[in-house]
């Protein structure tokens, strides 16, 4: 039978529900147990791929083509898994199947009500986890904070589990937060005990409650959690922030959370938990480096969760070069209209992540050409891949009239042009060219030296591609498309073959890139950029001389 552990939110939105899960999904990997994880947004949008990514942050994309919420990046970077559409369930999803059913007439003329229709296939959905991945025990995060009216059908329906699966197989995690007050210098528990309650109210009552503070929690604090909460005291897992991310599993170790669900859940562990090569790479983390600042240039900058995998791809590719990498977050829209081009100045590399809509495209393009001409290490996400073809092909024409026709519909160069299956699509969202797809490297390119093999898969997101009207004319003149899909249609990797490394492609690598192993192409980007950053501090040292 497979157990189930439900993790909740209390006191505050955004309180670390998502690493705490994933961390104790690495701490039971580590004991040999089989994890499978979903997440459980209470929004009505059926997924998050049509919402603006300052509302939600980064869409990530799961190996079956899902749109999904950032938290499971953190699931798969944690765990070191593969996700797929049964890992992300919203409310719009779940009323819009129930909806279709009614349509059909599968309730033959039934009432149709939140209990038990709703529920039912909310739990429906969470044991399709457990049925597709056979996992031994299967993590599901409910999205925002106990509360909310939103999340009231999904507390529901966890709170059915425990009589549908049995006691033995579920556990309840709390997941709160415990507020510092200035003035008297002190912690609060009192917001948490309100959050218990409110749970037990709706019929959940918490098995461990883990206290999140920004400050160390004293014992005394546990004992108050534990006796107003009604949880034993070994049950109240202190998590005070820690100052490197995936440290969290370390932590979460120390406190003893794997070993109090193990034993809660009567849990058969195969093996002792192997810890030492993840405690390893986090000594290795907190050890001093030397520095390397590399420019993300995107039009979300506001919100750095809007580029979450991108930021973490690079951290794991720092990890590897033993760099201590440093983002400059600079907005695209300001350098199109001439402001913020010094803060380009020194930076080792730049990389240019994905993004849709016309606003801030122009300067990305121009960032493009400043790192062509300045033979700065460059790496396009996608809409980078693209904007560094529009570029080159407007510096070879002469004009500016080279575009995309997401950008230009009209435009008489169409470097960039709506892939051939989306045309005649009405509906915005999951009809893009979403998940894995293969792609064939081209031998002795930058490209292929980074994989180290001939041909690998990678994420997709997108709706446009690169016009192969262009291609001889661009690959005549420097530029080398090193990765093509298996039939040589589509263009999926772009590089220059004079430049010390500039290279776009049009998929996601980030999704794929873990902290214990970088993906490929981010590691290849920051070695050139540690190269291009030593030669420039070579030459300053050489020119103060």
């Amino acid at each position: 039978m497979t157990k189930f552990i439900f993790f909740t939110g209390g006191v505050v939105s955004s309180v670390g529900k998502g690493v705490t899960a994933a961390a104790l999904g690495r701490l039971l990997k580590a004991r040999g147990l089989s994890v499978g994880v979903q997440k459980l947004d209470p929004y009505i949008n059926v997924d998050p791929g049509t919402m603006s990514p300052y509302q939600h942050g980064e869409v990530f994309v799961t190996e079956d083509g899902a749109e999904t919420d950032l938290d499971l990046g953190h699931y798969e970077r944690f765990i070191d898994i593969n996700l797929n559409q049964v890992s992300n369930v919203t409310t719009g999803r779940v009323y819009a199947e129930v909806i279709a059913r009614e349509r059909r007439g599968d309730y033959l003329g039934g009432t149709i009500q939140v209990i038990p229709h709703i529920t039912n296939e909310i739990k429906r959905n969470i044991h399709q986890v457990a049925d597709t991945t056979a996992a031994d025990v299967v993590l599901v995060e409910v999205g925002g904070t106990v509360g909310d009216i939103e999340s009231l059908p999904f507390l529901e329906a966890l709170r059915q589990m425990r009589s549908d699966v049995g006691q033995e197989n579920t556990l309840y995690i709390h997941v709160t937060f415990l507020p510092h007050i200035g003035a008297s210098d002190e912690l609060k528990t009192k917001p948490t005990q309100h959050s218990a309650r409110e749970l037990r109210g709706i019929g959940i009552h918490p098995d461990i409650i883990i206290a999140r503070a920004d400050h160390p929690i004293p014992q005394e604090h546990i004992k108050k959690i534990a006796l107003f909460c009604d949880v034993t005291e070994t049950a109240v897992i202190p998590a005070a922030t820690s100052d490197v991310l995936y440290g969290v599993p370390l932590l979460l170790e120390e406190a003893g959370l794997a070993d109090l669900v193990v034993e809660r859940l009567q849990l058969a562990t195969s093996q002792k938990p192997d810890l030492q090569a993840w405690a390893k790479m986090i000594e290795g983390i907190r050890q001093p480096k030397p520095t390397i600042t590399v420019g993300i240039v995107g039009k979300y900058v506001e919100l750095h969760d809007a580029y979450m995998s991108v930021r973490e791809a690079l951290y794991h590719a720092g990890i590897a070069h033993n760099r201590q990498v440093e983002i400059e977050w600079i907005h695209s829209g300001d350098l199109e209209k001439g402001r913020g081009w010094e803060r380009l100045e020194g930076l080792a590399g730049v990389v240019v992540p994905g993004g849709f809509g016309e606003r801030g495209v122009e300067g990305k393009i121009l960032t493009a050409r400043w790192a062509r001409e300045n033979k700065t290490p460059y790496l396009g996400l996608c809409l980078g891949m693209q904007v560094m073809c529009i570029e080159f092909t407007r510096h070879l024409l002469g004009s500016d009239e080279p575009n995309s026709t997401e950008f230009d519909a009209t435009t008489e160069q169409p470097v960039i042009s709506l892939m051939a299956d989306q045309h005649d699509l009405a509906d915005m969202g999951g009809t893009m060219r979403l998940g894995v797809y293969p792609c064939r490297l081209v031998d002795g390119s930058k490209a292929a030296a980074a994989y180290g093999q001939p041909q690998v898969s990678e994420r997709h997101r997108h709706r446009w591609e690169f016009n192969n009207s262009y291609r001889e004319l661009l690959a005549q003149n420097g530029m080398l498309f090193s990765g093509l899909s298996p039939d040589g249609r589509l263009v999926e990797i772009a590089e220059f073959e004079e430049h010390p490394f500039m290279l776009g492609c049009q998929f996601h690598p980030e999704f794929k890139s873990r902290p214990n192993r970088p993906h490929p192409l981010f590691a290849a980007f920051l070695g050139a950029a540690v190269a291009h950053s030593t030669n420039s501090e070579n030459q300053a040292e050489l020119a103060d001389s």
